[in-house]
């Protein structure tokens, strides 16, 4: 016997917990509890045991079946949740056991992630990751699933519902994969153009609900939408945001992980955490008050190794102290006297100078860092420096000259100067430059 899914079910949601020993299989409850909520589900009771293995057939054992089913005739819920990843059979046998739709932690976070996506490129690498999920759970589960009826003229072996079920989806996996083909060569040439314009790239990496975006936005004032929830933004946004000794860098807020974050959203989210592999700093940002930190701090190091990122020069930025009793804003320095953790609190605007000063420390290397007087006819030179985000202000000399103050990267000044045909030692002499 079969029932029928609905595209649309009820969002009332009965929570199943395996409490496991230490090792691949344990989940955070309150993590789980988060992930329910931000999906929009509607938890009415939560289920939990200890098990030292899943349960072959169910995962929970067919006691505990008999007790969810229990909990959903007695709430009218539609709906169950696993905090753990089921195999296709597992969620089969639960479904037809328990006449409702049953939902494992890998389809609940690709859920979170459909309802986030905004921009083009996101919504492609979340039904890529839907329909790769999918593909191994195309089974008789559903009604309509039944051969199909002859007739005249259309006798013979034919071909099953499910058949031409696989055969769409991998037409449609074959299309998005081409259209996520064009999207990524674009990205790829936009980060070609900054390497050759050698404007530093810092990418915002973190465990979700971090306060990535609250500190992206407050850094760049820029917009990007920041609640607290998990993967409340999931598409990269890229602003410049100038340092004092680099001039403008390019800062990018990325997605953000989670524990056993499914492997097929790390494969569609990688030319998005391509952003991360190929930055020149990454910004990791920690949840200073999080019960879990440290596991956190080491779920994020796992996902950064999974895409070749963990060789990338690293800043730790501590956010939330104002959750601390005792912190306050600081840096804290290896034995060389190199930054490598900042302490901050995003929300309550504290300490957030201390970031911009740590990112110049690691990345300042050879900087045009003067005043320089041009002419009238230096227009082309000006509009150039102010193109490049250069110019850190501008007054006029008493003879009506332009004064400028520079702040760029020295290699990035000697080719605005080719650019403008002006020769570099109008503003570069020989003698000093041997000191840089």
């Amino acid at each position: 016997m079969f029932f029928e899914r609905h595209e649309n079910g009820g969002e009332t949601a009965v929570l199943v917990h395996i409490d496991f020993p230490e090792g691949p299989n344990r989940e955070d409850l309150n993590e789980f509890r988060e992930l329910v909520i931000s999906a929009g589900a509607d938890p009415v009771e939560l289920v939990t045991t200890r098990r030292p293995v899943p349960d072959v057939r169910t995962f929970i054992g067919s006691g505990k079946v008999e007790e969810i089913a229990g909990a959903l005739r007695l709430h009218g819920a539609e709906l169950v949740i696993f905090n753990h990843s089921l195999s296709p059979s597992q969620e089969r046998n639960l479904e037809r056991a328990l006449q409702c739709r049953v939902l494992d932690r890998t389809g609940l976070i690709l859920d979170i992630f459909a309802q986030r996506a905004r921009t083009h490129e996101g919504k492609l690498q979340v039904e890529l990751a839907q329909l790769q999920y999918q593909s191994t759970r195309l089974v008789r589960g559903w009604t309509h699933l039944e051969r199909q009826k002859g007739g005249i003229g259309l006798r013979g072996p034919g071909e099953t519902q499910l058949e031409t079920d696989r055969r769409l989806l991998r037409e449609r996996v074959k299309n998005i994969n081409a259209r996520l083909e064009k999207v990524h060569a674009q990205r790829d040439q936009n980060r070609r153009a900054r390497k050759r314009s050698e404007v530093p790239t810092v990418a915002i990496v973190g465990y979700t609900n971090a306060g990535k975006s609250t500190l992206f936005n407050t850094l760049t004032t820029a917009e990007v939408y920041a609640a607290d929830q998990l993967f409340a933004t999931l598409d990269p946004t890229l602003r410049r945001f100038g340092v004092e000794n680099v001039g403008e860098v390019v800062l990018a807020d990325t997605v953000g992980f989670i524990r056993h974050l499914p492997h097929k959203l790390v494969e569609a989210f990688q030319a998005t955490l391509q952003e991360a592999a190929d930055a020149d700093l990454l910004m990791h940002v920690i949840d200073a008050a999080a019960p879990e930190r440290e596991n956190n701090i080491e779920q994020v190091e796992l996902v950064l190794n999974e895409i070749d990122a963990n060789e990338v020069l690293q800043l730790r930025v501590y956010n939330k102290i104002d959750l601390l009793e005792f912190a306050q804003p600081r840096i804290d320095r290896d034995e060389s006297g190199r930054p490598v953790a900042v302490w901050v609190s995003a929300r309550e605007n504290v300490g957030l100078e201390l970031i911009p000063q740590a990112i110049g420390e690691l990345l300042g290397k050879d900087v045009f860092n003067e005043d320089i007087q041009l002419t009238p006819a230096d227009a082309r030179l000006r509009a150039i420096l102010y193109e490049l985000g250069g110019v850190r202000s501008e007054q006029y000399a008493e003879n009506g000259d332009m004064v400028l103050s520079i702040q760029m990267q020295r290699q990035d000044f000697r080719r605005a100067l080719a650019r403008a045909d002006v020769p570099e030692h109008r503003f570069i002499e020989p003698v000093r430059e041997a000191w840089h």
